[in-house]
C-alpha cells in the first residue's frame, strides 16, 4: 500500500484539504452572512441573530484553521507562493475576523447606546472578511495575474461571495428564528439568492475565458453531457429555493429547513465544478500536488496523525449542531450597568 504513497497521499491530502474549505464555506459563510445582514433599526432582531450563531461560530473557524494548516504542512511548496500573492488579502481577512470576535464579546458588555456601535462593527467585519476571501478565490482562479482584468476578477470574486455568504445566512435564519425575523429572512433569502445565482453564471464564465484549457475540460464530449447535470441541479436548487419562499409562511413551519440545505447543496456543486476545473493544479498551470507536496515520509506520518484529529473535529462539530439544535432562544445578558 505504502509503496505508491507518493501517488495517492497528495491526493488525499488535496481531498480533505478541499473537504475543509468547502464545510468552512458552508458553515461560516452562513454565521458571517447573518453578520451581513443584521439590521440597524432593531435591537432584538440583531440579539437574536447574534444568539443563532453564538454556539457555533469557534466550531465554525475550525474547519479554515485545519484547511490553512493542511496547506502549510502537506503542500509547503505551494504555501510559501500563495500566500505571497495573497498576503494583503488575507491580512484583510484576518483584520475583519479580529473586528467580528472583538465586537462579538464587547456588544455583551457595553452599555446599551454603545451597542450599536459594536453590531455595526460586527456587521463591517463580517463583510470584510467575506470580501476578502472573495477576492482570493477570484485572484486564484485568474492565475494571480497582476493586470486590470485580474484585478476585475478578483472584485466579481469578492462580491459573489459576499452575496453567496448573504445568501445562506439568511436560510439560517429561516431555519433558527420564527416571527418578524423570519419572515424578514425570508425575502432576503429571495433577494439574495438571484443575486448569487448571476454571480455563480458570470464566475462561471469568467472562469471558462480564463483558461482555454478548463472550457476543453468542460465542453468536450462526452464530459459535456456527463457534467451537465451540475449546473441544472445547481438552477434546479435556486428554484426551489425561491418558489418556497414566496409563499412563506406555511403552517407548522413545514419545510422551514428546505432553504438552508438547498443553499448547502449549491454551495457543495460550486467547489465540486471548481474542483474538477483545476485538478490535478494546486497552482493553476505551474504547480500541480505532486509537485508541492511534502516528501512521503512526512505525509505518511502526518497521514496517521489526520485519522486521529479529523474525527475529533468533525465529533466536536457534529455535537455543538446536536446540543444547539432547534430554534434560536432568546439571549439572556445580565446587564446591570448604567445605561
Amino acid at each position: 500500500m505504502f509503496e505508491q504513497a507518493e501517488q495517492w497521499l497528495p491526493m488525499v491530502f488535496m481531498a480533505l484539504m478541499g473537504l475543509s474549505f468547502l464545510v468552512y464555506a458552508i458553515l461560516d459563510g452562513y454565521d458571517l452572512g447573518v453578520g451581513i445582514l443584521m439590521p440597524d433599526g432593531n435591537k432584538a432582531q440583531r440579539d437574536t441573530m447574534i444568539a443563532s450563531i453564538g454556539p457555533f461560530w469557534d466550531a465554525n473557524e475550525t474547519w479554515l484553521v485545519l484547511a490553512a494548516g493542511l496547506l502549510l504542512v502537506a503542500f509547503p511548496f505551494a504555501h510559501g507562493i500563495i500566500l505571497t500573492e495573497l498576503y494583503i488579502p488575507v491580512t484583510v481577512m484576518i483584520v475583519g475576523l479580529i473586528a467580528r470576535g472583538v465586537a462579538y464579546d464587547f456588544r455583551a458588555k457595553a452599555k446599551t447606546n454603545h451597542q450599536l456601535a459594536w453590531d455595526r462593527t460586527f456587521k463591517v467585519g463580517s463583510i470584510v472578511a467575506a470580501a476578502a476571501q472573495g477576492y482570493m478565490i477570484g485572484m486564484y482562479v485568474a492565475g494571480f495575474e497582476q493586470s486590470l482584468v485580474g484585478y476585475g476578477f478578483a472584485v466579481l470574486g469578492a462580491l459573489g461571495v459576499v452575496s453567496a455568504y448573504t445568501f445562506i445566512g439568511a436560510c439560517w435564519l429561516v431555519m433558527k428564528t420564527d416571527g418578524e425575523l423570519q419572515l424578514r429572512s425570508a425575502r432576503w433569502a429571495r433577494r439574495t439568492g438571484w443575486i448569487t445565482g448571476v454571480g455563480v453564471i458570470l464566475v462561471s464564465l469568467a472562469n471558462v475565458f480564463f483558461s482555454p484549457e478548463i472550457a476543453q475540460k468542460w465542453f468536450s464530449m462526452p464530459s459535456l453531457f456527463i457534467l451537465l447535470p451540475l449546473p441544472v441541479i445547481s438552477l434546479m436548487l435556486f428554484v426551489l429555493v425561491d418558489r418556497y419562499l414566496a409563499k412563506f409562511p406555511y403552517q407548522n413551519d413545514f419545510g422551514y429547513r428546505l432553504p438552508f440545505f438547498a443553499a448547502a447543496g449549491i454551495f457543495f456543486i460550486a467547489a465540486q465544478g471548481l474542483a474538477y476545473s483545476y485538478f490535478p493544479w494546486l497552482i493553476p498551470g505551474e504547480m500541480d500536488i505532486w509537485q508541492a507536496a511534502a516528501p512521503t515520509q512526512a505525509l505518511q506520518v502526518m497521514f496517521i496523525g489526520a485519522l486521529f484529529v479529523l474525527p475529533v473535529i468533525v465529533a466536536y462539530t457534529i455535537f455543538m449542531y446536536r446540543v444547539f439544535g432547534g430554534k434560536t432562544q432568546p439571549l439572556n445578558y445580565d446587564l446591570k450597568k448604567q445605561n
